[in-house]
């Protein structure tokens, strides 16, 4: 059992190797495996439910601000991909052609790497009038990019699960306020059901998606000193609708071109939670987005088995809305089993045991600390909850306290190549120009990660070529 107990676990060390690190917890807590084809991965139900959780608390968000799912075809015109041509430049290295001798395909068709052009050309259909308007659809679906030549499960993948919501507006103003909005419900969900701090801002026009006016982002900050960017919104412009001819009879009865704004995030949500609060045990999961709450693990003796076995079902029913899962199986000690269940990340341990039932109270352990607590059996259906919420508050502190500890600023080019190498996230005053960020990538690996919000006005120079600097920008080593 020694032997098996040790292949069971990690065999590499969070402070060590981080990418075997990564790659060990992802596969030995059973959230995905390498699919048979290069770049594409299996989404196991332990990952599945994560997604499923995220979806459910984002669903909730976003129908309260008027936005109903929809589903729009996999395949793509590829005359779609040519009225707009920036946005066609930006796809075009990534697309998936679809080969066939059918003579019923008129078209070449490409597997949809995003979804702007099939949506548009409905969206064109559909709206008529300044009454349609706003004009809010978001849809869940996998994408395609044939770009990636090193898989890197949920961080890297030719095919990966979203969410693209696709609204349509009269101004302006109104396109890019709902634009913010959106991503502010992005941080409310990293932080509330991830337990995971961001940093928001604009991207640099370098950085600014294909087609779009202005981008918006959420920044996070992995254990090994690289930023994941964990969602974006985007000021689309009047672009997209002119392109795919979308227009509405105002309220003075002209006809007028309105904006848009799309806004997205990815199962590399499900990357950045594993890489920021696991430890060498294997998974730790967030409270808030696991789907089993706590496992039950009776302590058996041939003595007084079936009375601990009893309990332990009394157990799961009285805490039920918690979805405990009952470990009652007599093939492997109660320490393979705590050792498995801590490997696949499950927030709280419940043990009862001989001893146990003659004090009438239960052993209760969280996952992220090993905090063992007794707990006496009258007072457990209300200290189950208040753990479950201490966990969550101390998983996001936690993670909080390290993108602080690893956020600096920085004037000087030395200060900023030695902050990089310190696995930094660095604040820097920036001339903004896509020469000079081309030039700072070029020679420390570093990219734009945002502008913060809410910036001063700043008399300074750049970091990299000392021309003035109006703002200061986030740079970093990311994924």
């Amino acid at each position: 059992m020694a032997e098996k107990e040790k292949q069971q676990g990690l065999t590499e060390k969070k402070e060590g190797d981080f990418s075997e690190w990564y790659n060990q917890v992802v596969l030995k807590a059973e959230l995905a495996d390498y699919a048979p084809v290069r770049g594409f991965m299996v989404v196991r139900p332990n990952a599945y439910s994560i997604w499923e959780k995220i979806q459910e608390g984002f669903n909730n968000a976003i129908s309260k601000m008027g936005v109903r799912n929809a589903y729009f075809p996999l395949l793509i015109p590829k005359s779609f991909f040519e009225k707009e041509a920036e946005h066609a430049a930006g796809f075009e290295p990534e697309l998936a052609w679809i080969e066939s001798d059918n003579k019923d395909v008129e078209e070449r068709v490409a597997i949809r790497p995003t979804s702007e052009t099939i949506m548009y050309d409905s969206y064109a259909k559909w709206i008529r009038s300044w009454r349609d308007l706003p004009f809010r659809i978001n849809q869940w679906c996998n994408v395609l990019r044939w770009e990636v030549k090193q898989t890197k499960l949920f961080l890297r993948t030719r095919e990966f699960l979203w969410q693209e919501g696709h609204c349509v507006y009269e101004t302006e103003e109104e396109c890019e306020k709902e634009a913010l909005l959106f991503l502010g419900e992005y941080k409310r969900l990293c932080q509330e059901l991830l337990a995971i701090p961001v940093i928001g801002g604009e991207k640099t026009e370098s950085e600014r998606f294909a087609g779009a006016k202005r981008t918006f982002t959420l920044e996070a900050l992995m254990p090994d000193g690289k930023a994941l960017q964990m969602g974006t919104s985007h000021n689309l412009g009047q672009g997209f609708a002119r392109a795919f001819g979308i227009s509405f009879l105002d309220r003075n009865a002209k006809e007028n071109v309105p904006w848009q704004n799309s806004w997205g995030f990815s199962t590399r949500l499900i990357g950045a939670l594993v890489m920021v609060h696991s430890d060498n045990k294997g998974l730790v999961l967030p409270p808030n987005v696991s789907e089993n709450k706590l496992v039950i693990v009776p302590i058996l003796f041939e003595k007084g088995k079936e009375k601990v076995l009893k309990k332990a079902r009394e157990l799961e029913k009285k805490l039920s809305k918690f979805t405990p899962i009952l470990d009652d199986r007599d093939s492997c000690s109660a320490g393979w089993k705590f050792n498995e269940w801590e490997l696949k990340g499950i927030p709280l341990r419940l043990e009862v045991g001989p001893k146990d039932l003659a004090k009438k109270q239960v052993v209760l352990v969280r996952r992220d600390n090993g905090k063992k607590e007794f707990v006496k059996e009258a007072g457990l259906a209300k200290r189950v909850p208040e753990v479950i919420e201490e966990m969550q508050k101390a998983l996001f502190a936690k993670a909080d306290a390290f993108l602080k500890e690893n956020c600096v600023e920085a004037e000087a080019w030395p200060e900023f190549k030695k902050a990089l190498s310190e696995k930094k996230l660095v604040l820097v005053p920036f001339c903004n120009t896509p020469e000079c960020e081309e030039s700072i990538k070029e020679e420390t690996t570093a990219t734009s990660r945002c502008i913060p919000f809410g910036q001063k006005p700043l008399k300074g120079k750049c970091v990299k070529c000392g021309k003035p600097a109006s703002l200061k920008a986030w740079f970093g080593k990311g994924y």
